[in-house]
């Protein structure tokens, strides 16, 4: 099963078209994609045996699956090679960070570069469907809805910056969280412990790997978090970056107005990112500058 939010409104992917799934279930399902994951087994089981549906055409904005989760988590150096490239150590246990909401967004948007220096992160994001504290690990597959493409945008200079590095803000500037542009579930993929993932600017290939090297899986991440917070559904998981990030680039590369960024997980999706001039931040750069 596929699910897409057209215009602010979940719909199911079908190979004709698109079905609006409030009007389609009489409204026993409302239209908000955030919603739908509250309600996930029962919305499952009334996608599995509804008769068919009537699809129209895949026409509208594209936004989120998971536009207002209840909580945002990411994860730092969970491959290999991006640990060596930021010249860190291979983590024990699992590097745990926020994005806030507010930085949601679908795949669609063009994105407004502030001051600094805005790198590329491309990860597999998880949705939750099912919430619990201690989840074990064998089971956590179970508790998710399904997957998405995503991008972990990070402004370096406000990241590192200052007496301690300030991850969750560098990370969560408007657009720095697009998601998209379909939920896909784990019944449509051949191996979701196994996906390719990618990330070209200006058809110039700077990312390319396979989640099967994350050194934390995703059942591993699921138990580890909700093995101290309670994990709610419709929460939203990313997973870790791999390596070929600017900041790791010798010289580094950073974002710039103009270039286009494109993000893919085979199997799951891609989209498309475009980057223009943002307002001045005068605080970034005189942080940036005492940092030099």
């Amino acid at each position: 099963m596929r699910l897409i939010n057209l215009d602010g409104r979940i719909h199911l992917v079908t190979g004709d078209g698109v079905v609006d799934i409030a009007k389609a279930s009489e409204q026993r399902f409302g239209p908000d994609p955030q919603d739908v994951y509250a309600q996930w087994e029962a919305f499952r089981e009334w996608a599995r045996t509804a008769t068919p549906l009537e699809p129209s055409a895949r026409v509208g904005t594209i936004g989120s699956p998971a536009p207002l989760p209840r909580q945002v988590f990411a994860v730092g150096l969970n491959y290999d090679d991006h640990a060596t490239e930021a010249g860190l150590t291979k983590p024990e246990h699992p590097v745990i960070f926020t994005k806030f909401v507010s930085s949601i967004t679908g795949p669609s948007e063009t994105v407004r570069l502030p001051a600094g220096s805005v790198d590329w992160e491309v990860e597999l994001v998880v949705v939750m469907g099912r919430g619990g504290r201690n989840i074990p690990q064998d089971r956590a597959w179970d508790f998710v809805a399904g997957v998405s493409v995503g991008q972990d945008l990070s402004e370096r200079d406000l990241q590192l910056a200052g007496p301690a590095p300030q991850f969750s803000l560098a990370k969560s500037h408007a657009g720095f969280s697009p998601i998209g542009p379909e939920l896909v579930t784990l019944d449509e993929l051949p191996d979701p412990d196994d996906l390719e993932l990618g990330a070209e600017i200006n058809g110039e290939t700077v990312q390319h790997a396979r989640t099967s090297q994350l050194i934390f899986p995703v059942p591993v991440l699921i138990a580890y978090l909700s093995a101290t917070v309670e994990l709610y559904p419709g929460d939203v998981i990313f997973t870790g970056t791999p390596s070929g990030v600017g900041m790791g680039r010798t010289p580094q590369r950073f974002l710039t107005p103009g270039d286009e960024l494109r993000t893919y997980i085979t199997g799951v999706g891609e989209f498309t990112q475009r980057f223009k001039a943002g307002p001045d931040r005068d605080d970034v750069s005189t942080a940036a500058a005492a940092r030099s």
